[in-house]
């Protein structure tokens, strides 16, 4: 079956960092598209000048690989609603569509992450960029992104280790912490 999983979280959450382990070793995904990856393949040393350049690349390469039928992942902020197109078009062509859901307690950890990834050599995100995705991308999870996938899985990655708060399919939702669960669909769910 052909398979198509959706890497979403803030920026910071680490799915770049959980993309190398999971997908090629648990999840036998070999493709792997991703816009900052891109970007630095472009403009190693300036990839925040290339951003524009490498999501126009990472669309072109996400059409392809659905045209192609193969098997590949995707990572997104989920911060716009332009994927929710490639999710339909994947399903319509029988895929089974997975979104891997990586949060942060707050925008604040999240801004701290990408500070201390720019120290260490990475690219800067505004500080007001940071806070717009990382609302805007739990409220397309919920919204958008959740009714339209065949399974997921939603993640805290804020500590040492990480938690799943849920996870579920279309016909069933296990919630593992149901504290935190609620806060979130209370605060982003039908907003």
């Amino acid at each position: 079956m052909k398979k198509l999983y959706v890497i979403a979280g803030c920026n910071g959450a680490g799915k770049t960092t959980a993309s190398y382990t999971i997908l090629p070793e648990i999840l036998d995904c070999k493709e792997f598209v991703n816009a900052d990856e891109i970007a630095r393949g472009i403009s190693p040393f300036q990839p925040e000048k290339v951003g524009i350049e490498a999501g126009r690349m990472m669309l072109k390469r996400i059409k392809n690989l659905l045209e192609a039928g193969e098997s590949f992942a995707f990572e997104t902020t989920l911060s716009t609603r332009s994927y929710v197109t490639f999710i339909e078009k994947a399903t319509k062509l029988s895929y089974q569509v997975t979104c891997l859901f990586f949060l942060l307690d707050s925008e604040e950890l999240a801004i701290s992450r990408v500070a201390t990834r720019v120290k260490e050599g990475g690219h800067h995100i505004p500080e007001e960029v940071i806070r717009r995705r990382y609302k805007s991308g739990l409220k397309n999870f919920f919204n958008l992104f959740l009714p339209r996938v065949d399974n997921w899985l939603f993640v805290n990655n804020s500590g040492d280790s990480y938690e799943i708060i849920a996870e579920g399919s279309m016909n069933e939702i296990t919630v593992n912490n149901v504290l935190q669960w609620k806060e979130l669909k209370e605060k982003y769910y039908g907003n």
